[in-house]
């Protein structure tokens, strides 16, 4: 046999595993592309997340967009964002801090020195599909916060709301 014969004869079952490979991907996620096929697959993955969150975090305390602005005007609450540091200095929460995840593994963090253990707090991050709000909400209940929930929405759909941010530190 050629080289080229050889190079075409790996192509070919090289092919072969492909097909092979997708027939049986697509047998088996056959639920998923059905719901593709009839639009409705963003909406079951959406009720999917929703239902891993609930298990996965089921002791921490949630708010949509309304609540969380209404605590915001209160003037009480302690905003946390738990976006990364380039982007909170973008753009935030009017009057939030940033307390990333990594922060939190650190003993005695400053940025909770002097805050009461009863004190409203709303963790944010970037957009409604993203866990570190809740994450992080989940680790200060475990150092003793009490009034701690995690907003939803993130910090996307507070300034497509049009509600008060800044750039300050």
């Amino acid at each position: 046999m050629t080289r080229r014969s050889l190079f075409r004869e790996d192509l070919a079952w090289a092919a072969f595993l492909l097909v092979l490979a997708a027939g049986f991907g697509l047998v088996k996620h056959w639920s998923l592309v059905n719901l593709s096929f009839q639009g409705k697959l963003v909406a079951h993955l959406e009720e999917m997340r929703a239902q891993r969150r609930q298990v996965e975090f089921q002791g921490v305390r949630t708010l949509n967009l309304l609540q969380a602005h209404e605590l915001f005007q209160k003037g009480q609450s302690l905003f946390i964002d738990a976006r990364t540091p380039e982007e909170y200095q973008e753009l935030h929460i009017a009057g939030a801090v940033n307390l990333t995840p990594e922060k939190l593994t650190k003993p005695d963090n400053p940025l909770l020195a002097g805050v009461a253990k009863e004190r409203q707090i709303v963790v944010y991050c970037a957009t409604a599909n993203c866990d570190i709000a809740l994450k992080v909400a989940e680790k200060l209940q475990s150092l003793g916060f009490t009034q701690v929930a995690a907003f939803l929405g993130g910090f996307k759909a507070w300034d497509e709301a049009g509600y008060p941010v800044d750039t300050s530190k």
